[in-house]
């Protein structure tokens, strides 16, 4: 991952699903446009999503907004649970503080907040399996659905693991780092390096830069990773997507095998695979313009499709 900086943002705003708030902005530089909203990762908060990509995807036509998902970012954090990391929550059978399903409806009460009645939807890593439940969960919210660095959104337990190197997830969960903002930045810094390509020089001093621009302890807050990792869902399974359908996964991914992508978009009917080289568990530069164009002719497409019989 890259860490954003402030960049063109308008104030922090609030949507609620039940007593859980969320954060929310929206980029400013460009309003107008088909509206994208962006579903982010693991611990993670809303800034991580690099203020560079969503220039681009903002002058490919979208209007931009991006959230905290619960137990991130400034959104709610929900009381500890027994579950303690987010290795423990992968063997578990069930969620302890909330649902997947839970989860799926916060992404619906902030393009409630919004005003959007529906938007194309970018889900990176975890978000990338919120998306994919919001488009089966709230299918007619969805214009488009991009699922980035996932796994497939029906996966759980035991079943996540096999598409999930270990090594990467230990060292992740390993991470240990004084609860103090030096601490964080180290801590940011350590994350950028363990999810970057391992085929392409890591730029120390850049990635400090931007973690010390947006300084989250999210990263290290293993009890709130456990609790949304631990979210089960009791839905549908993925094959039942009928939005237009993108998947996009890293070449070198450290954490999740490019083979979760090649399952995804193998199970969703119509949907495209796009394996971007170079590229890790993370948004790089060099990925940008890939990016913000595949989503552009994804949504291009997805207006000569006919339109989606009422349920």
């Amino acid at each position: 991952m890259s860490s954003s900086s402030a960049g063109p943002w308008s104030p922090v705003r609030w949507a609620e699903n039940g007593t859980v708030r969320l954060a929310f902005d929206r980029w400013t530089e460009q309003v107008d446009g088909d509206p994208l909203l962006l579903v982010i990762g693991l611990g993670a908060n809303r800034q991580w999503f690099p203020d560079g990509l969503c220039r681009m995807l903002a002058a490919h036509g979208f209007a931009v907004a991006r959230y905290d998902q619960r137990d991130g970012g400034e959104s709610t954090h929900l009381p500890p649970t027994a579950t303690r990391s987010p290795i423990s929550a992968l063997f578990k059978k069930r969620g302890e503080a909330y649902t997947a399903e839970d989860m799926a409806d916060d992404t619906v009460a902030v393009m409630d907040a919004l005003g959007w009645s529906s938007a194309h939807l970018l889900g990176v890593s975890l978000g990338g399996a919120v998306a994919q439940r919001v488009a089966l969960r709230h299918p007619d919210r969805v214009r488009t659905l991009t699922s980035m660095a996932s796994v497939p959104g029906d996966a759980a337990g035991l079943r996540t693991m096999r598409y999930i190197r270990l090594r990467t997830l230990a060292k992740f969960a390993g991470l240990k780092f004084p609860d103090t903002p030096e601490g964080n930045i180290a801590a940011g810094v350590a994350v950028s390096r363990l999810l970057a390509s391992p085929n392409r020089p890591f730029d120390e001093t850049a990635a400090r830069e931007g973690v010390a621009r947006n300084i989250d302890g999210g990263v290290q807050d293993q009890q709130a990773q456990g609790r949304q990792i631990g979210a089960q869902w009791h839905g549908q399974k993925i094959g039942a997507i009928t939005r237009p359908t993108l998947v996009l996964h890293g070449e070198d991914d450290p954490l999740i095998k490019p083979g979760a992508g090649k399952v995804i978009a193998s199970r969703i009917p119509g949907s495209r695979l796009v394996l971007l080289p170079g590229v890790g568990h993370e948004l790089p530069e060099p990925a940008w313009e890939s990016v913000a164009t595949e989503i552009r002719r994804l949504a291009d497409a997805a207006r000569h499709l006919p339109a989606r019989p009422a349920d």
